[in-house]
Formats: C-alpha cells, sequence, structure tokens
C-alpha cells in the first residue's frame, strides 16, 4: 500500500508539473514576452527584402500584362471599325471616276456606315514625313484610298464587296485588316500568358523563400519548440506564432514592395501625359495609350499585395505543421 501510494503521489505531482509548464508555455507565449521567432533580425529583415522585392516586379508584371490587354483591345476594336480601298494608279486610268465608282459600290452595302474619300490633301499630308513637302501625286505612282467605316456588331460581306470591286474597279484592294486583326489578338494572348507564367513564377519563389526562411527560424529555435512541444504546446498553438510572425512580415514586405510598383505607373502615367507633343511621347501613346493602367490594374496591385502575405503566412503555417509531425512520429 505504502508503494501504491508513493507511485501515486509522483504521478500527481509529474501531472501537476506537466500541466504548470503547460500553463507557462502558454502564457509566455501568448502574452507576447518572448516570441518563438524574433521579430526584428538580420534575417527577419532579410526576408521582408525579398518579399518587397518579388512584390515590386509581381505587381510589374501584372501591370504590364494589364496594359497590354487593354492596349490590344482598343487596338482591336478600332481596327474592326474600318476597312480600307486602295486603288493603285494604272495607264488610262481615270482615279476620279474610279474612285467614286468604288465608293458608291461599298455603300451599297448593308453594315457600311460611311464610305469617305482621302482626298488628295491627305494623302499629300500622310506622305510628307516620308517624301517632303510640295508632292505632286501626278508624278508619283501613290495608290488613293477610300476609308470605310463599318459597324462592327454586323459588318458587311467582304467577300461580296471584293469581288464587285474586282469586277468594276480592277485596280481596287480591299483590305479589311482581319489579318493584322488575328495576328493582334494572337500577340496579346501570347503576351498575357508569358505574364502569368512569370506571375506565377514570382510567386512559386516568394512560398520558397518564406519556407526556407521558416525552417532556418526553426533551425534557430529547434530545442525551444522541441521542449514546448513536448510539455503540451500543441502543433496549431506553435503553427500559430510563426504564422502570425509571417504574416506581419509579409504584409511589410508586400505593402512596401506594392507601393513602389505604383509609385512606378504614377511617375510613367505622368511623363507619357507630359511628353505627348514630343516624337517619343506620340510613339509611345500610339503603342500603349498614356500608360496608365485604370482602376483594375491598382486594384490587382493591391490584390497581389493581400495575396503574397497571405501566402507566406499559409506556407510557414504548413512548414511548421509538417515539421512537428515529424518530430511526433
Amino acid at each position: 500500500m505504502t508503494s501504491l501510494s508513493r507511485s501515486s503521489n509522483a504521478f500527481d505531482r509529474a501531472k501537476g508539473l506537466t500541466s504548470g509548464m503547460k500553463r507557462f508555455a502558454r502564457n509566455r507565449l501568448g502574452s507576447g514576452q518572448s516570441p518563438i521567432v524574433p521579430r526584428d533580425n538580420v534575417a527577419s529583415r532579410a526576408m521582408v527584402l525579398v518579399i518587397a522585392i518579388m512584390t515590386f516586379l509581381s505587381c510589374l508584371t501584372l501591370g504590364g500584362v494589364t496594359l497590354v490587354r487593354d492596349t490590344a483591345t482598343t487596338w482591336q476594336t478600332q481596327i474592326s471599325r474600318e476597312a480600307t480601298i486602295q486603288i493603285k494608279p494604272a495607264d488610262n486610268l481615270d482615279m476620279e471616276e474610279a474612285l467614286t465608282k468604288a465608293q458608291s459600290i461599298a455603300s451599297t452595302y448593308a453594315g457600311v456606315r460611311t464610305a469617305t474619300i482621302v482626298d488628295r490633301s491627305a494623302t499629300v499630308r500622310l506622305l510628307e514625313p516620308w517624301l517632303g513637302s510640295g508632292l505632286e501625286l501626278e508624278s508619283l505612282p501613290v495608290p488613293r484610298l477610300i476609308i470605310v467605316t463599318i459597324d462592327p456588331n454586323t459588318p458587311p460581306d467582304f467577300e461580296s464587296m471584293r469581288a464587285e470591286l474586282a469586277q468594276s474597279v480592277p485596280q481596287a484592294i480591299l483590305d479589311d485588316h482581319r489579318t493584322w486583326v488575328d495576328r493582334l489578338v494572337a500577340m496579346a494572348t501570347t503576351t498575357v500568358t508569358i505574364g502569368m507564367a512569370i506571375l506565377a513564377l514570382m510567386l512559386s519563389a516568394t512560398a520558397l523563400t518564406v519556407i526556407f526562411a521558416t525552417r532556418g527560424a526553426m533551425s534557430g529555435n529547434v530545442h525551444v519548440i522541441e521542449v514546448l512541444h513536448f510539455v503540451g504546446a500543441e502543433a496549431p498553438f506553435i503553427a500559430r506564432e510563426f504564422r502570425r510572425h509571417f504574416l506581419v512580415a509579409g504584409l511589410r514586405g508586400a505593402i512596401g514592395g506594392g507601393v513602389a510598383a505604383i509609385i512606378v505607373f504614377v511617375v510613367f502615367s505622368w511623363w507619357s501625359s507630359r511628353n505627348l507633343g514630343t516624337p517619343e511621347g506620340d510613339q509611345a501613346t500610339a503603342l500603349f495609350g498614356n500608360f496608365a493602367i485604370g482602376s483594375a490594374g491598382y486594384a490587382g496591385v493591391a490584390l497581389i499585395a493581400v495575396l503574397i502575405a497571405v501566402l507566406a503566412a499559409v506556407t510557414s503555417h504548413f512548414t511548421v505543421i509538417t515539421y512537428l509531425r515529424r518530430i511526433e512520429s
């Protein structure tokens, strides 16, 4: 009986000691007095910097993809609203009569809003940047143009129009810009696909960075983690400490990188609006508009920042859980 009583007392003391250590661990960590992961050391600052850089590059990629997509949509819309009839000079050809005949043929088709002849003065202005001023169109084999404005919702029958023009005005060539539209759509689709693939790679690199940082933090505090775990601190509790730390670090880096990306977009938009009168500005505006990514682009930047912060927290959580399960097994 005496031995049983002693064993029972020892068991109670061990149980009480274990419960006391559990309460101590929870109170100690829960009060924030001694966090498992140091909040401000060289490794943490380096990880915040890496996350900021990855966020900055990810936001630039997303903004570039948004800019290309919006510009391609604008080009496609503008191109699909017009077609061009080109009449080449030929011997014994009355150019004005041929232009009038081609204009009347195009105007008869349903879906054609207007058919406008580009007059001589407008043609000269189009050629001045390449051939200089004072041109005489009669002395040069310069084609004349007819701009056909169409309804993009109900386009005309271009094949029938092309056949009728070829029969009535053999020198006329109808260009409905379908080849350019198809190439533009293919280019935009390829660019967007490549940009999204690069964005996915950057997010994957960010997740790997957080995994290595989490493992490094755990390696530096492995004895503390093992003691806490063996005295009763649950795996979700320890993982929550890491998750909170990396969520805050991820938010700091993501906000810094996102703000830097927004500043870049604002500066480029300001630069393009200030240089509209210069040749460089005109060329950039013709290609990309005014470098404005719009509200959708800025919303995407904010979404990327939040996504990277959440990714850092979730990645660290599962890394810790996996490590603690390995200890248990």
